[in-house]
């Protein structure tokens, strides 16, 4: 069934307007009028522009200003009407201005939707980016807190999750900060690619009008440190360009990879088997049948949002890999992802924040597990090594001493003497020594090593840089 009302932004060409299936198919106003504000500033500082160059009066700018500010206000109060028949947020907005202001007809003059929603989309990029940068600092400060309270509790670190040597569970939780800061860092890299404006690029070839690009790009802050405009240098690039969007998505996915594996090993540490930690009862549940269960269910749940912000990028990659230049119609679903990538990192983010200060370590446990002498085997190879043995020959015997105390079953250290003394005639009555755990940290404090000191020193360090 064919819809006979004409579109307005593009019918003129039209004898029938669009099918309501079209309709359907083609609006994106139901998720993208989240760009309202961004949309709304964009016009304000396109519509300054016009009347700047000379193509607005200034009684007809400041009647699109406030007929733009009436909009706002009701899209805030929530009384706004979102109408799928104008198919997205930039002509459901432009309509409305247009039924309250006739100057506005004149808005969308030296611009197309293309470079409108791009540089909406860039406005999004910087503010998302921003916000989900002070979510990545405040998990940090929880989790930099946590690692504080934790220095003198030691357990096994781990490889092919076998228990390999002893660590403080603070080095182990310091590991992420290096993670987590480096997501920072991609953040602020997509923010410093996103502050580029490319509106005036039209729709692919700019216009013929006398419009001024570095006017509208200082009016909505897009600048560099000094204060000057960035301007995009290719129209046909500036509307067809999602690599801000792909990065953004790609970074969110990196965010949810390490919140992933750190959701996995508080998993791991909660579990009966290990013991390490107790969850605290806000971030957990219970069986709907066994009584006495205690499900981790807030890092198993960002464990699974990982995999969705996985998908997203997975999603934007897709779409875009085989798109000819410039703009085509897939790319109006690159929205969906973007936005669903922000909401569920934030998210995350916030729940491991408010998790972190619940956790409880259980010091009986980590030092049980801790007390293994297994784990200072490599600590033996070093001991024969300052006796001139070479490593090779060193990793060799040592590997010999765990298979006797294997055949033994006997813990390493207690292996007897007589026994251990025919490996090899380097080892003296003072190899059992390396086995103090408070001696191996100790010969561990250069620099990234898990020593007390050492350790101290990495969680000054963080204190000061957030």
């Amino acid at each position: 069934m064919t819809d006979n009302h004409s579109q307005a932004t593009w019918g003129g060409r039209f004898s029938d307007g669009p099918d309501a299936l079209m309709l359907r198919l083609g609006e994106s106003v139901s998720f993208d009028h989240r760009l309202a504000p961004y949309d709304i500033k964009g016009s304000r500082a396109h519509a300054a522009m016009l009347a700047h160059v000379g193509i607005l009066t200034a009684e007809e700018r400041d009647a699109i200003h406030a007929g733009l500010e009436a909009i706002e206000s009701e899209i805030e109060a929530g009384t706004f009407e979102w109408d799928t028949a104008f198919e997205d947020v930039h002509m459901n907005i432009e309509q409305a201005l247009t039924e309250r202001e006739p100057a506005a007809a004149k808005l969308h003059t030296a611009r197309s939707r293309n470079d409108q929603v791009a540089t909406d989309m860039r406005l999004w990029l910087k503010d998302h980016c921003e916000a989900l940068y002070d979510a990545l600092t405040e998990a940090m400060r929880e989790l930099h807190a946590f690692a504080e309270r934790t220095q003198s509790v030691l357990i096994p670190g781990y490889t092919h999750l076998q228990r390999a040597q002893p660590v403080p569970m603070a080095h182990h939780l310091l590991a992420y900060m290096e993670m987590l800061d480096r997501d920072r860092n991609r953040l602020a890299m997509v923010h410093e690619q996103a502050n580029v404006c490319p509106l005036g690029s039209g729709a692919i070839a700019g216009t013929t009008l006398p419009i001024d690009r570095a006017f509208v790009a200082l009016e909505l802050g897009f600048t560099d440190p000094e204060g000057e405009p960035r301007l995009t240098d290719n129209s046909m690039d500036a509307v067809s360009d999602r690599d801000a969007y792909l990065d953004f998505a790609a970074a969110c996915n990196t965010i949810g990879l390490h919140l992933s594996r750190l959701a996995e090993d508080c998993i791991l540490w909660n579990s009966t088997e290990f013991g390490f930690v107790q969850l605290p009862d806000a971030f957990t549940t219970g069986s709907s049948l066994m009584p006495q269960k205690k499900n981790p269910d807030a890092f198993e749940l960002i464990r699974g949002k990982a995999a969705r912000l996985n998908g997203n990028f997975q999603t934007l990659s897709t779409l875009v890999k085989g798109l000819p230049l410039t703009y085509n119609r897939d790319l109006q679903e690159d929205k969906p992802p973007v936005f669903d990538s922000a909401d569920q990192t934030l998210l995350i983010l916030e729940v491991l924040a408010a998790c972190l200060p619940g956790i409880e370590p259980v010091p009986a446990k980590c030092a049980a597990a801790v007390a293994d002498p297994m784990l200072l085997a490599t600590d033996v190879v070093d001991y024969l090594v300052q006796k001139g043995v070479a490593f090779r020959e060193a990793h060799h015997l040592v590997g010999a001493l765990v298979a006797l105390a294997e055949k033994e079953a006997c813990p390493l250290n207690e292996l007897p003497h007589p026994k251990v003394k025919k490996i090899h005639e380097a080892l003296e009555a003072d190899w059992t020594e390396v086995f103090d755990l408070d001696r191996a940290l100790a010969a561990r404090e250069a620099t990234g090593m898990p020593g007390p000191k050492s350790v101290a020193q990495q969680l000054l360090n963080w204190k000061e840089r957030l």
